[in-house]
Protein backbone atom coordinates (compact mmCIF):
# COMPACT_ATOMS: atom_id res chain seq x y z
CA UNK A 1 0.00 0.00 0.00
CA UNK A 2 1.95 3.60 -0.93
CA UNK A 3 2.53 5.48 1.55
CA UNK A 4 -0.44 8.89 2.62
CA UNK A 5 0.67 11.88 0.93
CA UNK A 6 1.23 15.22 2.83
CA UNK A 7 -2.81 16.27 1.79
CA UNK A 8 -4.20 13.11 2.46
CA UNK A 9 -2.66 13.12 6.08
CA UNK A 10 -3.49 16.59 6.78
CA UNK A 11 -7.47 15.80 5.54
CA UNK A 12 -7.41 13.11 8.14
CA UNK A 13 -8.22 10.52 5.03
CA UNK A 14 -6.46 6.75 5.02
CA UNK A 15 -6.17 6.57 1.05
CA UNK A 16 -4.37 9.05 -1.34
CA UNK A 17 -7.52 8.85 -3.27
CA UNK A 18 -10.39 11.43 -3.48
CA UNK A 19 -13.52 10.22 -0.97
CA UNK A 20 -16.30 8.50 -3.47
CA UNK A 21 -19.17 10.46 -1.67
CA UNK A 22 -17.94 13.49 -2.43
CA UNK A 23 -16.81 12.73 -6.01
CA UNK A 24 -20.61 11.88 -6.43
CA UNK A 25 -21.63 14.97 -4.63
CA UNK A 26 -19.85 16.63 -7.28
CA UNK A 27 -21.32 15.49 -9.86
CA UNK A 28 -24.43 15.19 -9.26
CA UNK A 29 -24.06 19.05 -8.07
CA UNK A 30 -22.40 20.37 -11.18
CA UNK A 31 -25.58 18.40 -12.89
CA UNK A 32 -28.20 20.00 -11.31
CA UNK A 33 -26.05 23.13 -12.03
CA UNK A 34 -26.75 22.68 -15.67
CA UNK A 35 -30.56 21.96 -15.31
CA UNK A 36 -31.25 24.68 -12.75
CA UNK A 37 -29.54 27.08 -15.87
CA UNK A 38 -31.78 25.42 -18.66
CA UNK A 39 -34.67 25.83 -16.71
CA UNK A 40 -33.96 29.63 -16.85
CA UNK A 41 -34.93 29.70 -20.71
CA UNK A 42 -38.67 28.66 -19.54
CA UNK A 43 -39.35 30.82 -16.47
CA UNK A 44 -37.68 34.12 -18.10
CA UNK A 45 -38.31 35.37 -21.90
CA UNK A 46 -35.68 36.57 -23.76
CA UNK A 47 -32.54 35.59 -25.77
CA UNK A 48 -30.91 32.82 -25.11
CA UNK A 49 -27.75 35.33 -24.44
CA UNK A 50 -29.21 36.69 -21.23
CA UNK A 51 -27.66 33.83 -19.17
CA UNK A 52 -24.58 34.35 -20.27
CA UNK A 53 -24.70 38.00 -19.33
CA UNK A 54 -26.13 37.33 -16.15
CA UNK A 55 -23.20 34.66 -15.58
CA UNK A 56 -20.57 37.59 -16.30
CA UNK A 57 -22.63 40.05 -13.91
CA UNK A 58 -22.79 37.91 -10.94
CA UNK A 59 -19.22 36.18 -11.30
CA UNK A 60 -17.10 39.55 -10.14
CA UNK A 61 -19.03 39.52 -6.58
CA UNK A 62 -19.25 35.21 -6.29
CA UNK A 63 -15.02 35.56 -6.88
CA UNK A 64 -14.41 37.69 -4.24
CA UNK A 65 -16.32 37.05 -1.85
CA UNK A 66 -15.31 33.07 -2.08
CA UNK A 67 -11.54 34.96 -1.90
CA UNK A 68 -12.85 36.12 1.52
CA UNK A 69 -14.31 33.05 2.69
CA UNK A 70 -10.79 31.67 1.67
CA UNK A 71 -8.89 34.23 3.57
CA UNK A 72 -11.06 33.57 6.70
CA UNK A 73 -9.62 29.72 6.49
CA UNK A 74 -5.99 30.23 5.92
CA UNK A 75 -5.06 29.18 9.48
CA UNK A 76 -6.22 25.62 9.63
CA UNK A 77 -7.43 25.29 5.67
CA UNK A 78 -10.21 22.84 4.64
CA UNK A 79 -9.42 20.00 2.31
CA UNK A 80 -10.32 22.21 -1.18
CA UNK A 81 -12.98 19.23 -2.81
CA UNK A 82 -14.42 19.50 0.09
CA UNK A 83 -14.95 23.51 -0.24
CA UNK A 84 -15.69 22.46 -3.70
CA UNK A 85 -18.47 19.96 -2.91
CA UNK A 86 -19.74 22.62 -0.92
CA UNK A 87 -19.68 25.58 -3.47
CA UNK A 88 -21.23 22.99 -6.49
CA UNK A 89 -24.03 22.01 -3.76
CA UNK A 90 -25.24 25.46 -3.12
CA UNK A 91 -25.40 25.92 -7.03
CA UNK A 92 -26.56 22.71 -7.94
CA UNK A 93 -28.89 20.39 -5.32
CA UNK A 94 -30.08 23.15 -3.26
CA UNK A 95 -30.99 25.70 -6.27
CA UNK A 96 -32.55 23.30 -8.18
CA UNK A 97 -33.69 21.70 -5.54
CA UNK A 98 -35.18 24.85 -4.23
CA UNK A 99 -36.38 26.13 -7.25
CA UNK A 100 -38.56 23.44 -7.38
CA UNK A 101 -40.41 23.33 -4.65
CA UNK A 102 -41.22 27.32 -4.55
CA UNK A 103 -42.83 26.53 -7.82
CA UNK A 104 -44.69 24.19 -6.94
CA UNK A 105 -45.82 25.51 -3.86
CA UNK A 106 -46.95 29.03 -5.41
CA UNK A 107 -48.96 26.64 -7.78
CA UNK A 108 -50.63 25.25 -4.85
CA UNK A 109 -51.33 28.38 -2.89
CA UNK A 110 -52.29 30.47 -6.12
CA UNK A 111 -55.52 27.72 -6.15
CA UNK A 112 -56.42 28.66 -2.83
CA UNK A 113 -55.21 32.19 -1.83
CA UNK A 114 -54.46 33.60 -5.20
CA UNK A 115 -51.80 34.69 -7.16
CA UNK A 116 -51.04 38.04 -5.40
CA UNK A 117 -51.34 35.73 -1.67
CA UNK A 118 -49.48 33.18 -3.12
CA UNK A 119 -46.64 35.86 -3.93
CA UNK A 120 -46.18 36.75 -0.54
CA UNK A 121 -46.82 33.53 0.87
CA UNK A 122 -43.90 32.13 -0.89
CA UNK A 123 -41.12 34.98 -0.77
CA UNK A 124 -41.80 35.02 3.32
CA UNK A 125 -42.80 31.96 4.07
CA UNK A 126 -42.25 28.86 1.77
CA UNK A 127 -38.93 29.84 0.29
CA UNK A 128 -37.06 30.72 3.32
CA UNK A 129 -38.11 27.66 4.63
CA UNK A 130 -37.36 25.48 1.68
CA UNK A 131 -33.56 26.81 0.75
CA UNK A 132 -32.51 26.84 4.04
CA UNK A 133 -33.21 23.93 4.37
CA UNK A 134 -31.62 22.16 1.18
CA UNK A 135 -28.24 24.22 1.37
CA UNK A 136 -28.16 23.17 5.34
CA UNK A 137 -28.95 19.26 4.36
CA UNK A 138 -24.92 19.69 3.11
CA UNK A 139 -23.48 20.97 5.92
CA UNK A 140 -25.41 17.25 7.64
CA UNK A 141 -23.74 15.67 4.88
CA UNK A 142 -20.50 17.05 6.17
CA UNK A 143 -21.09 16.59 10.02
CA UNK A 144 -22.32 12.37 9.21
CA UNK A 145 -19.01 11.76 6.36
CA UNK A 146 -16.28 14.69 7.23
CA UNK A 147 -17.26 15.44 10.89
CA UNK A 148 -13.79 15.62 11.82
CA UNK A 149 -13.19 18.42 9.52
CA UNK A 150 -14.79 20.52 10.69
CA UNK A 151 -12.81 21.95 13.84
CA UNK A 152 -14.95 25.27 15.18
CA UNK A 153 -17.27 27.96 14.32
CA UNK A 154 -14.78 28.70 11.68
CA UNK A 155 -15.47 25.54 9.98
CA UNK A 156 -18.93 25.56 9.78
CA UNK A 157 -19.20 29.42 9.00
CA UNK A 158 -16.79 28.62 5.90
CA UNK A 159 -18.85 25.75 4.33
CA UNK A 160 -21.92 27.56 5.35
CA UNK A 161 -20.64 30.13 3.25
CA UNK A 162 -19.62 28.73 0.29
CA UNK A 163 -22.68 26.93 -0.25
CA UNK A 164 -24.44 30.00 0.30
CA UNK A 165 -22.56 31.87 -2.03
CA UNK A 166 -23.13 28.67 -4.39
CA UNK A 167 -26.22 29.44 -4.08
CA UNK A 168 -26.38 33.21 -4.56
CA UNK A 169 -24.33 33.20 -7.54
CA UNK A 170 -27.26 30.76 -9.67
CA UNK A 171 -30.20 32.93 -8.01
CA UNK A 172 -28.24 36.19 -9.37
CA UNK A 173 -28.25 35.07 -12.70
CA UNK A 174 -32.40 34.31 -12.58
CA UNK A 175 -32.89 38.04 -11.48
CA UNK A 176 -30.37 39.64 -13.78
CA UNK A 177 -32.11 37.70 -16.64
CA UNK A 178 -35.46 39.24 -15.27
CA UNK A 179 -33.23 42.45 -15.13
CA UNK A 180 -32.50 42.76 -18.27
CA UNK A 181 -35.94 41.14 -19.94
CA UNK A 182 -37.82 44.33 -17.99
CA UNK A 183 -37.29 48.17 -18.92
CA UNK A 184 -34.11 49.25 -19.82
CA UNK A 185 -31.93 50.28 -16.81
CA UNK A 186 -33.68 48.54 -13.96
CA UNK A 187 -31.02 45.91 -14.10
CA UNK A 188 -28.55 48.10 -12.65
CA UNK A 189 -30.72 48.93 -9.85
CA UNK A 190 -31.06 44.81 -9.36
CA UNK A 191 -26.81 44.22 -9.77
CA UNK A 192 -26.83 47.21 -6.89
CA UNK A 193 -28.80 45.26 -4.72
CA UNK A 194 -27.74 42.08 -5.02
CA UNK A 195 -24.56 42.62 -5.66
CA UNK A 196 -22.80 45.29 -3.73
CA UNK A 197 -25.48 46.38 -0.87
CA UNK A 198 -26.56 42.72 -0.04
CA UNK A 199 -24.24 40.47 -1.41
CA UNK A 200 -23.60 38.45 2.15
CA UNK A 201 -27.39 37.44 2.23
CA UNK A 202 -27.13 33.85 1.78
CA UNK A 203 -24.12 33.44 2.76
CA UNK A 204 -24.67 34.74 6.52
CA UNK A 205 -28.05 33.07 6.49
CA UNK A 206 -26.55 29.46 6.65
CA UNK A 207 -23.90 30.27 8.56
CA UNK A 208 -26.71 30.22 11.37
CA UNK A 209 -26.83 26.95 10.20
CA UNK A 210 -23.07 25.95 9.91
CA UNK A 211 -22.66 27.48 13.64
CA UNK A 212 -24.92 24.71 15.11
CA UNK A 213 -23.55 21.97 12.58
CA UNK A 214 -20.35 22.82 14.55
CA UNK A 215 -21.20 22.61 17.73
CA UNK A 216 -22.63 19.33 16.94
CA UNK A 217 -19.26 17.99 15.40
CA UNK A 218 -17.31 19.19 18.56
CA UNK A 219 -19.76 18.31 21.44
CA UNK A 220 -20.96 15.46 22.47
CA UNK A 221 -24.91 15.08 24.01
CA UNK A 222 -28.64 15.68 23.22
CA UNK A 223 -27.22 19.53 22.62
CA UNK A 224 -26.16 18.62 19.65
CA UNK A 225 -29.78 18.14 17.70
CA UNK A 226 -30.88 21.55 19.41
CA UNK A 227 -28.14 23.32 18.42
CA UNK A 228 -28.43 22.81 14.76
CA UNK A 229 -32.20 23.07 15.23
CA UNK A 230 -31.66 26.56 16.73
CA UNK A 231 -29.39 27.52 14.04
CA UNK A 232 -31.30 26.32 11.37
CA UNK A 233 -34.34 28.29 12.75
CA UNK A 234 -31.88 31.35 12.96
CA UNK A 235 -31.47 30.58 9.22
CA UNK A 236 -35.00 30.88 8.49
CA UNK A 237 -35.49 33.72 10.69
CA UNK A 238 -33.22 36.01 9.10
CA UNK A 239 -34.04 34.67 5.50
CA UNK A 240 -37.78 35.76 6.04
CA UNK A 241 -36.85 38.88 7.78
CA UNK A 242 -35.41 39.89 4.39
CA UNK A 243 -37.65 38.68 1.66
CA UNK A 244 -40.97 39.36 3.92
CA UNK A 245 -39.44 43.07 5.05
CA UNK A 246 -38.59 44.18 1.68
CA UNK A 247 -42.31 42.30 0.16
CA UNK A 248 -45.01 43.23 3.27
CA UNK A 249 -43.53 46.82 4.01
CA UNK A 250 -41.26 48.36 1.28
CA UNK A 251 -38.04 50.15 1.96
CA UNK A 252 -38.80 50.87 5.59
CA UNK A 253 -38.74 46.81 6.34
CA UNK A 254 -35.95 46.14 3.59
CA UNK A 255 -33.80 49.05 6.23
CA UNK A 256 -35.07 47.41 9.37
CA UNK A 257 -33.91 44.20 7.81
CA UNK A 258 -30.87 45.46 6.79
CA UNK A 259 -30.03 47.17 10.08
CA UNK A 260 -30.32 43.63 11.57
CA UNK A 261 -28.58 41.72 9.30
CA UNK A 262 -25.88 44.31 9.54
CA UNK A 263 -25.54 42.98 13.77
CA UNK A 264 -25.71 39.52 12.94
CA UNK A 265 -22.70 40.08 10.55
CA UNK A 266 -20.40 42.16 12.90
CA UNK A 267 -21.43 39.27 15.49
CA UNK A 268 -19.87 36.96 13.17
CA UNK A 269 -16.85 38.95 12.49
CA UNK A 270 -16.30 38.36 16.41
CA UNK A 271 -17.15 35.00 16.69
CA UNK A 272 -14.14 34.15 13.69
CA UNK A 273 -11.58 36.38 15.50
CA UNK A 274 -12.31 34.75 19.03
CA UNK A 275 -12.24 31.14 17.46
CA UNK A 276 -8.75 31.80 15.54
CA UNK A 277 -7.17 33.19 18.78
CA UNK A 278 -9.07 29.87 20.32
CA UNK A 279 -6.88 28.04 17.70
CA UNK A 280 -3.41 29.65 18.93
CA UNK A 281 -4.32 28.98 22.18
CA UNK A 282 -4.71 25.41 21.39
CA UNK A 283 -1.28 25.38 19.57
CA UNK A 284 0.32 26.76 22.79
CA UNK A 285 -1.63 24.49 25.00
CA UNK A 286 -0.86 21.09 23.80
CA UNK A 287 2.48 21.56 21.98
CA UNK A 288 4.36 21.98 25.00
CA UNK A 289 4.28 18.29 25.61
CA UNK A 290 6.08 17.45 22.91
CA UNK A 291 9.27 19.79 23.66
CA UNK A 292 10.79 16.64 25.59
CA UNK A 293 10.46 14.93 22.50
CA UNK A 294 12.46 17.84 20.25
CA UNK A 295 9.51 17.59 17.62
CA UNK A 296 9.02 21.26 18.59
CA UNK A 297 10.63 24.03 20.62
CA UNK A 298 9.75 27.26 22.60
CA UNK A 299 10.36 29.08 19.54
CA UNK A 300 8.24 27.23 17.22
CA UNK A 301 5.25 27.66 19.27
CA UNK A 302 5.72 31.96 18.79
CA UNK A 303 6.55 30.88 15.05
CA UNK A 304 3.02 28.66 15.01
CA UNK A 305 0.90 31.05 17.13
CA UNK A 306 0.90 33.72 14.46
CA UNK A 307 0.01 34.37 10.68
CA UNK A 308 3.08 36.86 10.45
CA UNK A 309 5.42 33.88 11.96
CA UNK A 310 3.84 31.56 9.91
CA UNK A 311 4.36 33.68 6.51
CA UNK A 312 7.96 34.76 7.80
CA UNK A 313 8.82 31.11 8.00
CA UNK A 314 8.03 30.30 4.53
CA UNK A 315 9.45 33.12 2.95
CA UNK A 316 12.59 32.00 4.77
CA UNK A 317 11.77 28.33 3.30
CA UNK A 318 11.30 29.47 0.19
CA UNK A 319 14.49 31.77 0.12
CA UNK A 320 16.58 28.74 1.40
CA UNK A 321 15.15 25.50 -0.67
CA UNK A 322 12.59 27.16 -3.49
CA UNK A 323 9.38 26.28 -3.63
CA UNK A 324 9.85 22.82 -2.65
CA UNK A 325 11.43 24.24 0.66
CA UNK A 326 7.85 26.50 0.77
CA UNK A 327 5.56 24.03 0.57
CA UNK A 328 7.97 21.62 3.44
CA UNK A 329 7.33 24.15 6.15
CA UNK A 330 3.61 24.48 5.44
CA UNK A 331 3.06 21.20 5.58
CA UNK A 332 5.00 21.29 9.00
CA UNK A 333 2.84 24.16 9.96
CA UNK A 334 -0.23 22.72 9.34
CA UNK A 335 0.37 19.40 10.88
CA UNK A 336 1.54 21.22 14.16
CA UNK A 337 -1.86 22.81 13.75
CA UNK A 338 -3.97 19.85 13.18
CA UNK A 339 -1.86 18.07 16.15
CA UNK A 340 -3.06 20.48 18.40
CA UNK A 341 -6.89 20.37 16.91
CA UNK A 342 -6.72 16.40 17.45
CA UNK A 343 -5.50 16.82 21.33
CA UNK A 344 -8.52 19.23 21.49
CA UNK A 345 -10.62 16.44 19.85
CA UNK A 346 -9.82 14.13 22.71
CA UNK A 347 -9.88 16.44 25.64
CA UNK A 348 -13.94 16.60 24.57
CA UNK A 349 -14.06 13.24 24.21
CA UNK A 350 -15.17 13.40 20.30
CA UNK A 351 -12.75 10.67 18.85
CA UNK A 352 -11.96 7.29 20.17
CA UNK A 353 -8.38 6.48 21.55
CA UNK A 354 -7.12 4.13 18.52
CA UNK A 355 -7.88 6.87 16.34
CA UNK A 356 -6.53 9.45 18.51
CA UNK A 357 -2.86 6.95 18.40
CA UNK A 358 -2.99 6.67 15.05
CA UNK A 359 -4.05 9.90 13.71
CA UNK A 360 -1.36 11.39 16.14
CA UNK A 361 1.93 9.03 14.68
CA UNK A 362 0.50 10.33 11.08
CA UNK A 363 0.91 14.08 12.32
CA UNK A 364 4.00 13.32 13.90
CA UNK A 365 5.41 11.77 10.75
CA UNK A 366 4.13 14.22 8.73
CA UNK A 367 5.86 16.83 10.20
CA UNK A 368 9.07 14.55 10.07
CA UNK A 369 8.78 13.99 6.23
CA UNK A 370 8.44 17.43 5.52
CA UNK A 371 11.57 18.30 7.75
CA UNK A 372 13.25 15.80 5.26
CA UNK A 373 11.90 16.78 2.31
CA UNK A 374 13.41 20.00 2.97
CA UNK A 375 17.02 19.40 3.86
CA UNK A 376 16.80 16.89 0.85
CA UNK A 377 16.60 20.48 -0.83
CA UNK A 378 19.10 22.27 1.21
CA UNK A 379 21.12 20.42 3.32
CA UNK A 380 22.90 23.44 5.15
CA UNK A 381 20.72 25.83 5.35
CA UNK A 382 21.13 29.55 6.87
CA UNK A 383 19.73 29.90 10.63
CA UNK A 384 15.85 30.22 10.84
CA UNK A 385 14.95 33.56 11.55
CA UNK A 386 11.91 32.68 14.33
CA UNK A 387 15.31 30.45 15.93
CA UNK A 388 17.89 33.10 16.45
CA UNK A 389 20.32 30.54 16.24
CA UNK A 390 18.67 28.63 18.78
CA UNK A 391 16.89 25.03 18.80
CA UNK A 392 13.96 24.80 16.70
CA UNK A 393 11.77 21.30 16.28
CA UNK A 394 11.97 21.82 12.28
CA UNK A 395 15.59 21.20 12.80
CA UNK A 396 16.30 18.40 15.08
CA UNK A 397 14.68 14.30 14.73
CA UNK A 398 12.08 13.84 17.09
CA UNK A 399 12.69 11.08 19.97
CA UNK A 400 10.49 7.81 20.03
CA UNK A 401 6.31 8.78 20.09
CA UNK A 402 6.92 6.12 23.42
CA UNK A 403 8.77 9.17 25.46
CA UNK A 404 6.17 11.51 24.77
CA UNK A 405 4.08 12.29 28.16
CA UNK A 406 1.25 12.15 25.65
CA UNK A 407 1.77 8.52 25.14
CA UNK A 408 1.32 7.86 28.65
CA UNK A 409 -1.77 5.76 29.82
CA UNK A 410 -3.51 7.42 33.35
CA UNK A 411 -3.04 5.96 36.29
CA UNK A 412 -5.15 5.74 38.86
CA UNK A 413 -3.99 8.04 42.25
CA UNK A 414 -2.86 6.47 44.97
CA UNK A 415 -5.42 8.12 47.51
CA UNK A 416 -8.39 5.60 45.77
CA UNK A 417 -9.37 2.76 47.84
CA UNK A 418 -7.48 -0.46 47.58
CA UNK A 419 -9.23 -3.53 46.36
CA UNK A 420 -9.50 -6.13 48.97
CA UNK A 421 -6.71 -8.73 49.56
CA UNK A 422 -6.83 -12.24 48.53
CA UNK A 423 -6.37 -14.65 51.10
CA UNK A 424 -2.90 -15.25 51.84
CA UNK A 425 -2.16 -11.83 51.49
CA UNK A 426 -0.17 -9.54 53.57
CA UNK A 427 2.32 -6.94 54.20
CA UNK A 428 5.34 -9.31 53.82
CA UNK A 429 2.97 -11.43 50.63
CA UNK A 430 2.99 -9.83 46.96
CA UNK A 431 -0.13 -9.21 46.04
CA UNK A 432 -1.52 -12.01 43.71
CA UNK A 433 -1.99 -10.68 39.83
CA UNK A 434 -5.49 -9.69 39.70
CA UNK A 435 -7.41 -9.19 36.52
CA UNK A 436 -7.07 -6.49 34.08
CA UNK A 437 -9.73 -3.58 33.90
CA UNK A 438 -12.43 -4.06 31.21
CA UNK A 439 -11.70 -2.01 28.39
CA UNK A 440 -15.37 0.65 27.34
CA UNK A 441 -17.44 -1.20 24.59
CA UNK A 442 -15.86 -0.45 20.90
CA UNK A 443 -12.30 0.60 21.90
CA UNK A 444 -9.37 -1.56 21.19
CA UNK A 445 -5.63 -1.06 23.19
CA UNK A 446 -3.17 1.16 21.00
CA UNK A 447 -0.84 -1.25 19.02
CA UNK A 448 2.40 -1.89 21.19
CA UNK A 449 0.49 -1.08 24.84
CA UNK A 450 -0.68 -3.35 26.97
CA UNK A 451 -3.16 -2.54 30.61
CA UNK A 452 -1.66 -3.16 33.74
CA UNK A 453 -3.33 -3.57 36.69
CA UNK A 454 -4.10 -0.15 38.23
CA UNK A 455 -4.07 1.39 34.82
CA UNK A 456 -7.08 3.86 33.61
CA UNK A 457 -8.42 3.49 30.00
CA UNK A 458 -7.63 7.25 28.25
CA UNK A 459 -10.79 9.16 28.82
CA UNK A 460 -12.15 8.24 31.74
CA UNK A 461 -13.38 10.83 34.15
CA UNK A 462 -11.90 12.21 37.53
CA UNK A 463 -8.68 10.74 36.97
CA UNK A 464 -5.58 13.06 36.36
CA UNK A 465 -2.77 12.03 33.89
CA UNK A 466 1.06 12.61 33.87
CA UNK A 467 1.96 16.24 33.90
CA UNK A 468 -1.48 17.01 35.26
CA UNK A 469 -2.15 19.35 38.61
CA UNK A 470 -5.27 18.45 41.36
CA UNK A 471 -8.38 19.14 39.79
CA UNK A 472 -7.31 19.10 35.98
CA UNK A 473 -9.58 16.42 34.03
CA UNK A 474 -9.38 15.58 30.38
CA UNK A 475 -8.28 12.55 28.23
CA UNK A 476 -4.79 11.99 27.03
CA UNK A 477 -2.76 15.24 26.57
CA UNK A 478 -1.12 16.85 29.72
CA UNK A 479 -1.97 20.08 30.68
Amino acid sequence: MPALSPQSVLEGRNSNRAPVSLIIGLVVSGICMLLALASYFLLVPGAPGNVVLGMLLALPTAIVLVALFLLVDRLEPEPRLNLLVAFGWGAGVALLGALIVNTLGESVLAVVFGPETATVLTVSVIAPVVEESFKGALLLFLLVVRRNEIDGPTDGIVYAGLCGLGFALVENVLYYMQGLASVPGEIWGTVLIRGVVAPLGHPMYTAMTGLGIAYAATHRGAGRIFAIFFGWCAAVFLHALWNGGSVLFGIGGLILAYIVEAVVLLILVIILIRDRRRLVHLIGRYLPAYIPSGLVAPNDLNMLGTMQGRRQARHWARSQAGNVGAQAMGDYQLAATELALLHSQAERRTIEPQAFFTRRDQIVGLMRVARDAFFLRRPQPAPAPWARNEQSGFFTLPKQLNEMPTHKLRIQPPSQPQPPQHPGQGPGNPPRPGPQQPMPPGQQMPPGQQMRPGQQWPGQPGQPGPQQGPGQQGPWPPR
